[in-house]
């Protein structure tokens, strides 16, 4: 059974793949351009996991996520970034922030969907 995924980054490109992805894997999903859209939307109805870049204008990744952790919707689902960022420090601070996984573009599709598969338990 699909899931309900919020996945956000500036780049319509990626959010048009990532969507047609998970999708494909029969799962609903909504998108957002950047981490305060993200933020919005989060707060206006719940997910079952949520999807994030790190580096989006007005609100980047990590503070989306702090965002959420403080939000009833977000307290306790998954979130995982999905960002070119490799770092450890980087990933110390998604960590921190409250990020559930950490993926790495550029990725692959049955990668993705592992993921998902994983922290849904699905």
């Amino acid at each position: 059974m699909g899931k309900k995924i919020l996945f956000a980054d500036d780049s319509s490109s990626m959010r048009n793949m990532v969507t047609h992805i998970l999708s494909s894997a029969g799962h609903e999903v909504v998108d957002a351009v950047d981490g305060e859209d993200a933020t919005n939307k989060l707060e206006a109805s719940p997910f079952d996991m949520v999807i994030t870049d790190l580096n989006m204008p007005n609100v980047n990744g990590i503070e989306f996520i702090r965002k959420a952790r403080g939000m009833t919707n977000g307290k306790f689902i998954p979130i995982v970034m999905l960002t070119t960022e490799s770092q450890q420090e980087r990933k110390m601070e998604g960590k921190a922030a409250g990020a559930t996984g950490w993926i790495v573009k550029p990725f692959r599709p049955d990668q993705l969907l592992a993921v998902v598969k994983k922290v849904l338990g699905c």
